[in-house]
């Protein structure tokens, strides 16, 4: 039998697709390229904004429609999953199974029960359920996710995902580590941790703290660049920026969500840190690391947010001057503090914001990427260009994106490439000898 996983959402659903994809290659099952000619195929889901789950909905009606045509197990995954539950059956009575965060690796017995009823695993584990490594199907061939710790205790007022991932549990950090030094003995390169709040990581039996877990990575041979997402800044410490300083495989790049630039609508968000803290932990990165790349979340068009919460937002934009942004409109999400506030602002107002907010952070990387021209950095390669066999693709250590010419094919390996040109979203060079 063949299978097909579409995957909504952020890297945590990514790397939850690959486990996925991972435990069905070893049950036997073949990964399809397309839906057509799959007979299982698995919809992973992400909750955090509405637009995501809209993109559900859509893709299901297709399959509805697929499926009176042929042989078809439909599965959905996920966030949305562990959120809707039964809703999902009553609105889609052609899905076949939900399948909730906690519960991927009954996937292949789950499957099999579709033959004889409908299924549904949406409960919670208190423990951390390890699912082998090995069993890991990796789209990526350079750079792995490699997961830390799943859930969240924070409950920010707009935020979903205690929701659906449930509280903060902990992977054993011996877990990890055998992990990575796989990863490492397979050749890969970098290695991006991930968890939906990272900092706050302790080891289950010794409690060692997210600090200590960084040092014990950075001893493995073979891996030369080591990221790490999602960061909350309220636990971001000191300690954890001279961890990045110290190492000498943490990229000098780091995503630290803000979400807004006014203290009064962080209070309402229930972050837990004012825009001066937040500063305050910029400068301290920047002391210790003049050269890193900084990258962020935010969300315009919070309840109550006024023309004044907009413009400090914009302010703490052109202070931090980040090198990536990712920017959204508030949607309010189910059962989350902020869905019991009255939604005030106007969706145009949502939309202007937004698209004032875009066009300075576009205007900010453009000035930031043209003082890049004419400086030779070190890249991983991950892509060719499908027009242009010499055109290539990667990241430099800011997690910028670099396209670049190169004679020979360096798929996976580290390049020194020299700027020549740029746009606000990437870097245009060729490799140097």
């Amino acid at each position: 039998m063949k299978f097909f996983i579409h995957t909504f959402g952020c890297q945590m659903n990514e790397n939850d697709s690959e486990h996925i994809a991972g435990l069905l290659a070893a049950s036997g099952y073949q990964q399809a390229n397309t839906i057509e000619e799959s007979d299982v195929v698995i919809v992973n889901t992400c909750a955090v904004r509405q637009k995501s789950e809209d993109k559900l909905y859509s893709l299901l009606g297709r399959l509805g429609t697929l499926k009176k045509t042929k042989n078809l197990t439909i599965g959905v995954a996920g966030c949305v999953a562990q959120l809707q539950r039964s809703n999902l059956f009553d609105k889609n009575p052609f899905i076949d199974f939900i399948l909730g965060p906690d519960n991927y690796w009954q996937i292949s017995r789950i499957i099999s029960s579709c033959n004889t009823d409908k299924f549904i695993a949406t409960h919670w584990h208190n423990e951390w359920k390890e699912i082998p490594h090995i069993q890991t199907l990796r789209e990526n061939f350079t750079s792995a996710y490699v997961t830390i710790m799943e859930g969240c205790n924070n409950f920010c007022s707009f935020c979903i995902v205690p929701f659906t991932r449930g509280r903060e549990k902990y992977r054993p950090m011996n877990h990890i580590l055998n992990e990575i030094k796989s990863l490492a003995q397979q050749g890969y390169k970098e290695i991006q941790l991930l968890g939906q709040n990272v900092n706050s990581y302790k080891a289950p039996k010794t409690g060692k703290d997210f600090v200590s877990l960084l040092k014990e990575v950075d001893r493995i041979d073979s891996i030369q660049w080591i990221r790490f997402i999602t960061s909350h800044p309220k636990n971001f410490t000191k300690e954890i920026s001279a961890a990045m300083k110290d190492s000498e495989k943490v990229c000098r790049q780091l995503h630290l969500p803000v979400q807004s630039g006014s203290t009064s609508v962080l209070q309402r968000m229930k972050r837990g840190y004012s825009r001066v803290e937040y500063l305050q932990i910029i400068e301290i990165l920047r002391d210790l690391m003049p050269d890193i790349c900084l990258s962020t979340d935010i969300i315009v068009g919070f309840p109550g947010e006024t023309d004044k919460d907009f413009q400090e937002t914009i302010s703490l934009l052109q202070t931090v001057r980040f090198t990536n942004l990712f920017s959204f409109r508030y949607s309010p999400r189910p059962y989350t503090a902020a869905s019991r506030m009255k939604d005030s602002i106007p969706l145009e107002t949502k939309k202007k914001r937004l698209i004032e907010l875009q066009s300075i952070q576009k205007e900010l990387q453009l000035k930031m990427n043209q003082s890049l021209i004419g400086q030779t950095m070190k890249v991983l390669c991950t892509g060719q260009s499908k027009k242009d066999p010499k055109i290539f693709s990667g990241r430099n250590e800011g997690y910028q994106v670099i396209n670049f010419r190169s004679e020979k094919d360096v798929i996976g390996k580290f390049v020194k490439v020299r700027i020549l040109s740029c746009g606000p979203y990437s870097l245009q060079g060729v490799v140097i000898q």
